[in-house]
C-alpha cells in the first residue's frame, strides 16, 4: 500500500516535468526558427503529447526516464550546430527552474500551512516534484541517445560524433536501459541530483 502511495505522490511530479521538458524543447525551436514542434501538436503542456510509455514506465519504476522527443529540422535553424544545442539545453534548464519555483512553493507552505494531513501530502508532492525534475534535467544532460545530452555532444563535436551516434544508437539506447534497471545511472548521477537539491533548500530554507 506505501509504495502505490508513493507512485501517486510522485506521479503529478512526473507529469509536470516530462511537458515541462518537452514543451521547452518545442518552444526554443519554434523560436530558433523551426515550426516542426508546433505543426506535431507538441507546442503544449498536455502530458498525453509527449508521454513515451517505455520512458514513463522507467521514471514511475525506476526514478529515471524519459518523454517522446521532440522532432525538429535543425535545416530551419539559422545557425544549425548553435541551435540544436540550445533546443537541446532549454529541456533540462526549464526542469532546473520548475524545480526552483517548487522549492518556494515548499517554504510558502511551511510558513502558511498549519501541519496538518493534506499539508504533509501537498508537502510529498512538492517535495516529489522538486526531486523528478532534477533527475529529468541531469539524467538527460547524459550523453547517450536519446537523451539531449547526445545532442549536445553532437552539436559541438560536428559529424564524426554524429556517425558514431548513428552507427552504436541501438547499442547505446539497451546499454543505457541496463544501466537503469540494474542502477547504475542512480549510481552515477545521483550525487549530482543530491547536491543540487541541497543547493535548492539552501536558499529558501
Amino acid at each position: 500500500m506505501d509504495y502505490i502511495l508513493n507512485k501517486l505522490l510522485i506521479l503529478p511530479g512526473i507529469l509536470l516535468g516530462i511537458s515541462i521538458h518537452e514543451f521547452s524543447h518545442g518552444y526554443a525551436a519554434v523560436k530558433m526558427g523551426d515550426n516542426t514542434p508546433l505543426m506535431q501538436g507538441r507546442l503544449t503542456l498536455n502530458p498525453l503529447r509527449h508521454i513515451d510509455p517505455l520512458g514513463f514506465l522507467c521514471l514511475l519504476l525506476f526514478g529515471f526516464g524519459w518523454a517522446k522527443p521532440v522532432m525538429i529540422n535543425s535545416k530551419n535553424f539559422e545557425n544549425p550546430r548553435r541551435d540544436d544545442a540550445i533546443v537541446s539545453l532549454a529541456g533540462p534548464a526549464a526542469n532546473f527552474l520548475t524545480a526552483f519555483l517548487f522549492v518556494g512553493l515548499m517554504k510558502l507552505t511551511d510558513m502558511f500551512m498549519p501541519y496538518s494531513i493534506s499539508a504533509q501530502i501537498l508537502w510529498e508532492v512538492l517535495q516529489s516534484t522538486v526531486s523528478i525534475n532534477l533527475v529529468l534535467m541531469i539524467f538527460n544532460l547524459i550523453p547517450i541517445p536519446p537523451l539531449d545530452g547526445h545532442h549536445i555532444l553532437g552539436s559541438i563535436g560536428g559529424a564524426k560524433v554524429w556517425n558514431f551516434y548513428y552507427k552504436y544508437y541501438d547499442h547505446l539506447r539497451f546499454a543505457m536501459l541496463l544501466l537503469i534497471v540494474f542502477n547504475g545511472i542512480g549510481i552515477i548521477i545521483s550525487p549530482i541530483i543530491n547536491q543540487l537539491y541541497r543547493f535548492l533548500i539552501s536558499i529558501f530554507f
